[in-house]
């Protein structure tokens, strides 16, 4: 179905700046990039895939099922992403609050050419019906010069909520915990900009140099924009076995060495943040546990802290091994939406979030990633990412965190600024 050649390139940084100046003339884009992460990346250190050959995008009736057939009738790559509304095809739930975005539920597409970065080796992946535009497209990447444009008008962000607005409902969240509908629930304020016109593409690039996350993506499907700064793993399918690598738990980064230092060891050994990172654990091992082999549902790291270029963040990894005749899309739906960006109990804390929320969520809290041919895939977590509509001219960047009954109003909104702070930079230059 497809035919692939595999290059050696001396400059492998290079090719990858080249390839995705190359990338920015097609109408659908995927980029994936491990910003050259060795410890939780996937097989890849970055994929470009671009131009639909099939697609699907719909709402969220049926949205699973529909994906299922599209996986299972392709057997072929697939880019694309889900959106955190897909709950409401899980569950019975709805999303009726404010939508400035309208991006579909679900899209997906099937890529006439797919580019791989290992190492030194790139390996080019082309529908059989353009594999001759291998060679030439490579001598072309091979002689792109740059197109990174930093400089951009300052977009002006309004946040949906005041300051006061989230304290308030942040007490009427902890007075669902106090009454013990919830143990712990993910609140997410929306900051936007309206009538705004922005260079998604060059936004991106900004955004990834200053974060340099491992799941970072760059999402262009007609006029839906993705700029990711993810630092978190959804699910990864792999063979048989399966990895979750939920992520709760935040704390700044200092300059200074020494104190750095102390800030991580502080959150490493910070009873609220390792409690709200094991609630979280727990919710993920339940929800693979229903479709894994028996016993096999294991954690491998519990609040392990990663460092970032802007934050220290506790990470937990979650193992199991797949059981038999389960279809990969399977383990999605079973699984979404993702536990580090709802709560728990989870059904109840996606309502009493839909309830206090003011924004849609939409493509934020859900993933982004991709199926192979053999049925694995690979998807992140979209968080400290912007959303943009390139036809009504609507840009949205969300951010929250874990609500507990230890939770300090205050503190959870600077953890909401400290998050904010990378996206806000890019868009307002400063």
């Amino acid at each position: 179905m497809r035919t692939s050649k595999v290059f050696s390139v001396e400059d492998p940084k290079k090719f990858k700046e080249q390839l995705l100046s190359w990338s920015d003339k097609f109408q659908e884009i995927a980029w994936l990039d491990s910003n050259e992460d060795d410890s939780r990346t996937g097989e890849y250190e970055a994929i470009l895939a671009v131009e639909a050959f099939t697609a699907i995008k719909t709402d969220h009736v049926s949205a699973f099922d529909k994906l299922k057939e599209y996986q299972e009738t392709t057997a072929d790559w697939l880019f694309g992403y889900l959106s955190y509304d897909l709950k409401n095809d899980v569950e019975r739930l709805s999303s009726k609050n404010f939508d400035g975005l309208h991006f579909p539920d679900l899209y997906f597409f099937q890529p006439q050419k797919i580019i791989f970065i290992k190492e030194d080796q790139i390996e080019f992946h082309y529908l059989r019906m353009i594999d001759d535009e291998i060679e030439y497209d490579f001598e072309e990447i091979n002689k792109i010069a740059s197109q990174f444009r930093d400089a951009h008008d300052p977009v002006e962000v309004k946040a949906r909520i005041s300051k006061e607005e989230y304290f308030e409902k942040i007490g009427l969240m902890l007075n669902h915990i106090h009454r013990g509908d919830i143990y712990e629930a993910n609140f997410c304020q929306e900051f936007y900009s309206e009538n705004v016109n922005i260079d998604p593409f060059n936004i991106y690039r900004s955004l990834n140099e200053i974060s340099t996350p491992p799941f970072a993506a760059y999402l262009k499907l007609e006029n839906f924009n993705l700029i990711s700064a993810s630092p978190e793993r959804y699910l990864k399918k792999s063979g048989k076995k399966l990895l979750s690598q939920p992520i709760k738990g935040t704390a700044r980064r200092a300059e200074d060495i020494e104190e750095d230092l102390k800030i991580a060891a502080d959150l490493a050994n910070d009873p609220k943040e390792q409690s709200e990172n094991v609630m979280i654990v727990d919710l993920v091992r339940n929800d693979l546990s229903r479709i894994a082999k028996r016993g096999s549902v294991k954690v491998d790291e519990l609040c392990k802290v990663y460092t970032f270029k802007q934050v220290h963040q506790l990470i937990s990894s979650v193992t199991a091994e797949i059981a038999e005749d389960i279809p990969p899309v399977e383990a999605l739906r079973t699984s979404f939406p993702m536990g580090s960006m709802t709560g728990a109990p989870k059904i109840s804390a996606m309502k009493i979030i839909e309830k206090l929320e003011e924004s849609k969520r939409g493509l934020y809290s859900g993933a982004v990633g991709y199926f192979t041919p053999d049925g694995d895939f690979d998807f992140n977590v979209v968080i400290r990412s912007i959303l943009y509509n390139a036809e009504n001219k609507y840009l949205s960047f969300s951010v929250g965190g874990a609500i507990t009954a230890k939770s300090d109003p205050g503190k959870e909104y600077e953890e909401c600024l400290l998050k904010a702070k990378a996206m806000r930079e890019v868009l307002t230059n400063l």
